[in-house]
């Protein structure tokens, strides 16, 4: 048998490390078998699937073509292997889940308990962040993304979608009155976010027509738990996903605002995922779980 198999994994070594170096490392090889056995795949190919220059490597668009399609095949080869050898045995390993802290500590937590119940044999590693982590840097599973979606080379399963609200505590509307009109949001504290990606405007519907109105205030947050916390404490009116403030609404906690000039926006919920990691048995159970499991207020 030739070497065909183990090009093939040194290549997509190559292509997952972005660098010869550090394939070799991972592999035990030296930096220059590595690129002899890339050269002897292209070789056979036909076609160069990798751009080389002095300080970057990159896949051509043939490399990123076959190394979707190998990936794809691997996948499959080990769904039938781990059809095969677990079994009987069910989930198991680590899995590690990302996710925003309002998302996690409103949606995931309360549910979790049940999923490794269910699968004794999983240990669940929760990171909840606010910052875009790369899922393969993070060596992260299944990560739970809020809006559009940016990174092409992961898989996506809609877990659900969320309208957006303006909300204040009773306390602040006592001491500030109630807005009527979007307007009125010029006389509030309207609470902000310090993402690079946030604006200092919110949209509304007014006369059938969808406006933006600036907002000001003397607050800003880097993560949404810190904002709602923030509104819960009297400090203003902030916009939130409905999901994360869906309790605090039902309790009284917060109140809606200004739900007659409701733009209708909101943000779909997914789990992002890398092609090859949905063969694991813990990433399936996970992903179903979640679409049986998960309750998304909208």
């Amino acid at each position: 048998m030739d070497n065909r198999f183990g090009d093939v994994e040194n290549f997509l070594m190559v292509a997952g490390e972005g660098s010869f170096a550090a394939a070799a490392k991972m592999l035990r090889l030296t930096p220059s078998a590595v690129s002899r056995s890339i050269a002897r795949l292209e070789q056979r190919l036909g076609v160069a699937l990798v751009r080389r220059t002095t300080r970057s490597l990159a896949l051509t668009r043939e490399g990123q073509v076959y190394h979707d399609k190998m990936i794809a095949i691997l996948g499959d080869m080990m769904d039938v292997e781990n059809s095969l050898s677990s079994e009987g045995q069910g989930p198991r390993g680590l899995l590690r889940i990302n996710a925003s802290p309002s998302f996690g500590i409103e949606c995931l937590i309360p549910i979790l308990p049940r999923f490794t119940e269910r699968y004794p044999a999983v240990t669940v590693d929760l990171t909840l962040t606010d910052a875009i982590v790369d899922l393969v840097e993070e060596r992260a599973d299944v990560a739970i993304r809020i809006g559009p979606l940016r990174d092409t080379r992961l898989r996506a399963k809609k877990l659900g979608h969320s309208r957006m609200v303006l909300v204040a505590s009773p306390d602040y509307l006592a001491r500030r009155g109630t807005p009527r009109t979007p307007d009125d949001l010029a006389g509030h504290d309207c609470l902000r976010f310090s993402f690079r990606r946030s604006v200092d405007s919110w949209p509304f519907r007014v006369r059938g027509r969808q406006v933006q109105r600036p907002v000001q205030g003397r607050f800003f947050g880097n993560s949404g738990e810190v904002v709602r916390r923030m509104a819960i404490a009297g400090g203003g009116i902030a916009r939130h996903g409905r999901f994360h403030v869906a309790s605090d609404l039902r309790e009284g906690r917060l109140v809606e605002v200004l739900a007659e000039f409701d733009a209708g926006d909101g943000e779909d919920i997914h789990a992002l995922y890398a092609a090859e990691d949905r063969s694991a048995a813990r990433v399936r159970a996970f992903l179903d779980f979640l679409e049986g499991a998960l309750v998304v207020e909208g």
